[in-house]
C-alpha cells in the first residue's frame, strides 16, 4: 500500500541527505519525494510517498522523528487530504494533431505552456490519477519528455486542524 508522509524540517544543508540515507540504509524505496519551503521561515516541508505495510511505515516515521533537524513527521495516508501533482509533458504535435492535443489538454483542465514547430508542452496539475490519464492519452502522439513533481499533500481544513 502507498503511504504519504509529511515531514517538517529545518532548512539546513544535509537534512535531505540524512532523510534519504535513512531510507537507503533500511532498504525502503521512496516512490516520490517533494521538498519545498513551508509557511514558516527556515522550515521546509517534505512529502514522501513509500510502499509498505503499516508496521514498516510506522517504523519509518519513528526513525524520521529521531533525525536531527526533523521537527515533525506525520503519516497522512488515512487523513482527509488534498493531494496534487504537477507534470510537464512535451509531446509531438504536427499540423494534423496539434488541435487534438490542445483539446485533449483542455478536457483535463491542463494548459499548453510552450509551443514549438513540432512539439507542445502541456502542464497539468491535479490528482495523480488525472495526471496518469492524460499521460496515457498523450502517449500515442509521442511523448518526448516528461517531468513530474510527485505527490504533495495537505490535510483538509475540515479535520479540526488549524483555523
Amino acid at each position: 500500500m502507498k503511504h504519504t508522509l509529511v515531514a517538517l524540517m529545518e532548512d539546513k544543508p544535509g537534512v535531505l541527505n540524512r532523510v534519504s540515507g535513512l531510507f537507503r540504509r533500511r532498504n525502503y524505496n521512496i516512490e516520490s519525494l517533494s521538498v519545498g519551503h513551508s509557511e514558516t521561515a527556515g522550515i521546509s516541508r517534505m512529502t514522501i510517498v513509500v510502499h509498505g505495510d503499516d508496521r514498516i511505515v510506522d517504523q519509518v516515521v519513528r526513525q524520521l522523528e529521531k533525525l536531527v533537524n526533523v521537527t515533525r513527521v506525520e503519516n497522512v495516508t488515512s487523513e482527509q487530504t488534498v493531494v496534487r501533482e504537477l507534470a510537464l509533458i512535451k509531446v509531438k504535435a504536427g499540423p494534423g494533431t496539434r488541435t487534438e492535443i490542445i483539446e485533449l489538454a483542455s478536457v483535463f483542465r491542463a494548459r499548453v505552456v510552450d509551443v514549438g514547430a513540432s512539439l507542445l508542452t502541456v502542464e497539468i496539475t491535479g490528482p495523480e490519477d488525472r495526471v496518469n490519464s492524460l499521460v496515457g492519452l498523450l502517449e500515442p502522439y509521442g511523448i518526448q519528455e516528461l517531468a513530474r513533481t510527485g505527490r504533495v499533500a495537505m490535510v483538509r481544513s475540515g479535520n479540526g486542524r488549524g483555523a
